[in-house]
């Protein structure tokens, strides 16, 4: 026996390169295989002729060998198979069919001379499906074969249809987890939306409920409390089946009271996890405590609750609140939506925590801002009769050189508080986008030189010297005059503070292209390297030395950056390093073909030999005293009151052309005393000039809406105050 043969009882090795889709299918031209085995050509011939009738493509093998081969090619609705071939017979052959897989189930019809039972029982148990005596009959052979061909048929069809509904199913499936997917993405994208397009705390998670109901749930409700655990917001939705249209219904409570649904809902903010609950009596009805009222609600429901799931809404491991679900018994709630839920609850707390953080920022800005305007009153407040008291030393006679020193130190160093106050205030502003500027067109030579006439004391105590070198032309630019000093004053203060006494200051402007340039240079103790791209940010100061020489807030430079580009133009910082001094240079874009007005050749009325009837009304003695001695020396006739309701029985009495009032009194603020000054007939016309501590836009703005002619900042300087009552006809 060959090697074939040896093979006997064992099942042909499958071979995966040899290997076909092995479907009940026929072939491409609608036939089905049969297959022929038999070692007589003769015989194959036979039988090839009698299954012709069937329209079939018959197959023939002349070895058991050869027939294996063929089984691994292609696919046989039924194998004729010779019982005695040489080598392999057919017994042989049907035990290494049946023992392949593919072929185990394939109908093997035994061809044999020999009838004997034994040989019969020995085929059918190799799996035979029949055993066919020769010569055979060829219409029983025809009908027997065709049998299996239309068994095979059958197969065929009923798999392609089995494989038609899986495929079916399966896009079914895939197509609802598609649309399921996209529903709950975009679900969780109108959340986010919702939570996003208000950071209000008074209205935060409202309508997160109707968006629940009914994908989530048949009825919703979203509680949020505060930091003590009190509720503070509630808000319920559920399904209305009446309608045909299923519109979502909701509400807005202060409690929930039914007492399964309050103690799971207890429980979950307790554990800070999910809570589970199946209703011992179905709810049909809910008892609420509307928004706004203090009497008990009914829900009335067009269904039933039997269970429902409470999620704890978690940020940053602080409670916000829970959210319930209610279901019907109809609608399960497995695993798939629990996961969606979480994300729903976690996506809602992120938005209540961001709401929160929002409302305390803004909380914190305002008392920040209430801060800022109190610090500033306070900080001018005792600035303003210190400024004053130096006002009336300089027109007293003069108690010598030693007198005269210490008055201009008084001076100096005031001048340098009210500019950090103002700077520190100045800085709060811009970052809120508070500051306006007044913009004019006018002359950077002329801004500059006037800029650095109020540092002359300054630079001389400390033995500097300051080298101005304005352009030969003019230079028109359109900005703040007032802003604009600032800069060039913060910039050379700046540059007196880090050089050392005797040191050299520059300030230089040059035309450059459409923009002009303003340097300001020194060669003081330099900037080291790594700080030149944080100089410019705010509260950042260089290396301190003990002394506290190069003292400060760490806004001047900061002030400077944002007001220039307020102006449009841009700043930068250069230095070699510590000990080479260091160079500011701005750049701003120039004002072509615009005339500048000469502020020197404007007409200004002089009033200086007009002697008006002033009341100052201030509850700080210090500054009322010392703002009435001042004007009295400059020829005035002045009456103090220290309070509103003295000033406006002094009013009536006195009859003041110009009353300089505080906004801060005791008894009523300026505003209102301004608006019953101005009821009186003794002074409906007279000027009135809020002299205060408050400097911000919308004190500004109160003053003017009060009926205030002037709003002037303490300390008030000489010259401002000169101008406005210059400015008042007798």
């Amino acid at each position: 026996m060959n090697d074939a043969a040896s093979n006997s009882g064992r099942p042909l090795r499958d071979n995966a390169a040899n290997e076909r889709d092995w479907r009940a299918v026929p072939s491409d031209d609608g036939k089905v295989n049969i297959l022929v085995v038999d070692d007589q050509p003769d015989k194959l011939l036979v039988y090839e002729t009698i299954l012709a009738d069937l329209g079939e493509n018959i197959v023939a093998a002349k070895s058991g060998e050869e027939a294996l081969k063929q089984m691994l090619r292609s696919e046989f609705a039924v194998i004729l198979l010779d019982v005695n071939m040489p080598l392999m017979d057919g017994f042989e052959t049907a035990s290494l069919i049946r023992g392949r897989k593919q072929t185990a189930l394939t109908p093997i019809i035994f061809v044999t001379a020999f009838g004997d039972e034994m040989r019969s029982a020995h085929g059918y148990s190799l799996g035979a499906v029949d055993y066919i005596l020769t010569p055979v009959v060829p219409d029983v052979l025809r009908t027997k074969v065709k049998v299996f061909v239309q068994l095979f048929r059958m197969t065929a069809q009923i798999k392609r249809q089995a494989e038609d509904r899986i495929r079916l199913t399966r896009e079914q499936a895939a197509r609802a987890a598609a649309e399921d997917s996209i529903h709950r993405s975009s679900l969780l994208a109108e959340v986010s939306h919702t939570l996003s397009s208000s950071l209000d705390s008074d209205c935060r998670g409202r309508g997160l409920t109707q968006l629940a109901v009914p994908y989530l749930a048949d009825c919703c409700v979203l509680t949020i409390i505060d930091d003590s655990g009190q509720v503070v917001d509630s808000e319920l939705a559920w399904t209305s089946a009446k309608d045909e249209s299923s519109e979502t219904q909701s509400a807005l409570i202060s409690q929930l009271l039914d007492d399964e649904p309050k103690e799971a809902m207890t429980r979950a903010l307790q554990s800070d996890k999910v809570e589970r609950i199946r209703l011992s009596r179905a709810l049909c009805t809910l008892r609420v405590t509307k928004a706004g009222e203090t009497t008990k609600s009914s829900v009335e429901l067009d269904f039933s609750i039997e269970h429902a799931a409470v999620f704890p809404l978690l940020a940053r491991g602080r409670m916000l609140g829970a959210l319930l679900l209610g279901f019907t018994a109809a609608r399960p709630f497995d695993t798939s939506q629990e996961a969606l839920v979480s994300e729903f609850a976690g996506r809602v707390a992120i938005g209540l925590d961001n709401a929160l953080l929002y409302s305390r920022i803004r909380e914190a800005d305002r008392r920040k801002d209430e801060f800022l305007a109190m610090l500033g009153h306070e900080l001018r407040n005792p600035l303003a009769p210190i400024r004053n008291a130096v006002e009336i030393m300089r027109l007293t006679k003069s108690a010598g050189p030693v007198h005269d020193e210490a008055r201009e130190v008084i001076s100096r160093e005031a001048r340098h508080l009210s500019r950090l106050v103002d700077d520190l205030l100045d800085v709060s502003r811009i970052t809120r986008g508070k500051i306006k500027l007044g913009l004019v067109a006018l002359d950077l030579n002329v801004l500059m030189t006037r800029a650095v006439d109020s540092m002359r004391p300054l630079i001389a105590s400390r033995q500097q010297v300051l080298e101005v070198s304005p352009a030969r032309e003019p230079i028109s630019i359109h900005g703040d005059p007032v802003r604009l000093t600032q800069i060039v004053v913060n910039l050379v203060d700046n540059a007196a503070k880090f050089t050392p006494d005797g040191g050299r200051i520059w300030l230089a402007a040059i035309r450059s292209g459409d923009e002009c340039e303003l340097t300001v240079a020194d060669n003081g103790i330099g900037i080291a390297c790594e700080s030149l791209s944080d100089i410019f940010t705010l509260f950042t100061q260089g290396e301190r030395s003990l002394d506290r020489r190069q003292g400060g807030l760490g806004v001047g430079l900061a002030l400077v950056k944002n007001l220039v580009e307020l102006h449009g133009g841009s700043v930068r910082a250069f230095s070699a390093g510590v000990g080479n001094g260091s160079e500011f240079v701005i750049r701003l874009p120039l004002l072509k073909a615009v005339p500048v007005a000469d502020e020197s050749t404007q007409s200004t009325e002089q009033r200086s030999d007009v002697c008006h009837r002033i009341l100052v009304v201030d509850d700080h003695a210090g500054s009322a005293s010392t703002l009435a001695t001042l004007l009295r020396m400059l020829g005035h006739e002045v009456e103090i009151a220290h309070n509103g309701h003295d000033a406006l029985d002094q009013a009536g009495r006195f009859r003041p052309g110009i009353a300089i009032l505080d906004i801060g009194l005791p008894d009523m603020n300026g505003y209102e005393l301004a608006a019953r000054l101005l009821q009186l007939p003794e002074t409906k016309h007279s000027t009135l000039v809020a002299l205060t501590g408050y400097g911000q836009d919308e004190d500004r703005r109160r003053s003017a809406e009060a009926g205030f002619h002037h709003h002037v900042i303490k300390p008030v300087e000489r010259e401002t105050l000169l101008a406005i009552l210059k400015s008042v006809p007798a």
